[in-house]
């Protein structure tokens, strides 16, 4: 069982990744492109080591696989049972834009599933998180964390969460589906990284459909945020979405907040 004073310092590590992020962000010269030398790669690097270090600190025993870890065994990272897994700076893209919506994800994984999320978004002073057994929370700067909880769809317009960055034809298609099933237009939520999940989790959406590829550390922290709220992340043919496959890529996959509507009956079968 976590405890919620380890998940307490799981956000405190993500909120200080973050302030390093924001000097860089605040910076005039950011590239458009992540290479060696770049403000982005910098804030990048510096992000992962002080998570990594922080991580270490806290439990000595966890191994990490973070985005900019150095190359793992397959075999001997198979093996773990539990380990930590790490977005120091999702949304290179917004980051680039300047929009303000790139986050920090870090994850606890055991047994193929997220028992601990916190994705904390630095330009809004915002972090969700949660862990088994004690709910999801939102915390707006310093004030007080208050529960967040999906909300049950009820036959009204659905707010079907988009990528800013990762549209395309697949989505457009899912969307017209859900048109046609309830006969009035769709009201799409245009944000970038974890956080559509994060929006799914506090009510503002209903559905979040990811229909392309993602990594597992874009995907782990935020997974455990939604199902903590009442929602559910699966793949679409309706099984759970899975960490520490052999190959890092996530399945086509929805996030919903209420599992009890049959979303996945629109949903596209992933290309084989």
């Amino acid at each position: 069982m976590i405890e919620f004073d380890f998940l307490r310092e799981v956000v405190r590590i993500s909120i200080d990744a973050g302030y390093g992020i924001m000097e860089v962000y605040e910076s005039p010269d950011i590239l458009e492109a992540k290479s060696d030398g770049s403000p982005l790669t910098v804030a990048d690097k510096n992000a992962h080591n002080l998570i990594c270090g922080r991580l270490q600190k806290l439990s000595e025993s966890i191994p990490i696989l973070s985005e900019e870890s150095a190359p793992l065994d397959i075999q001997d990272r198979l093996r773990w049972k539990r380990f930590w897994l790490v977005d120091p700076l999702d949304g290179t893209k917004e980051f680039i834009k300047k929009n303000g919506e790139f986050t920090v994800n870090i994850a606890l994984i055991e047994e193929g599933k997220p028992i601990l999320g916190v994705v904390h978004v630095p330009a809004r002073n915002l972090t969700y998180f949660a862990a088994s057994g004690k709910g999801s929370w939102r915390q707006i700067e310093s004030h007080k964390s208050e529960r967040i909880m999906t909300k049950p769809y009820q036959n009204g317009v659905i707010r079907m969460a988009s990528s800013r960055s990762h549209r395309g034809k697949p989505i457009e298609r899912f969307r017209l589906s859900l048109e046609l099933e309830i006969q009035q237009p769709v009201a799409q939520v245009i944000v970038g990284s974890s956080l559509k999940f994060c929006l799914v989790a506090e009510g503002s959406a209903d559905i979040y459909p990811r229909l392309g590829p993602t990594s597992e550390w874009d995907t782990g922290a935020a997974h455990c945020v939604l199902e903590e709220a009442g929602g559910s992340v699966r793949r679409c043919d309706g099984g759970p979405l899975v960490y520490n496959k052999e190959k890092l890529i996530n399945p086509w996959f929805i996030a919903i907040g209420d599992p009890t509507y049959n979303w996945f009956e629109m949903c596209p079968s992933e290309p084989s």
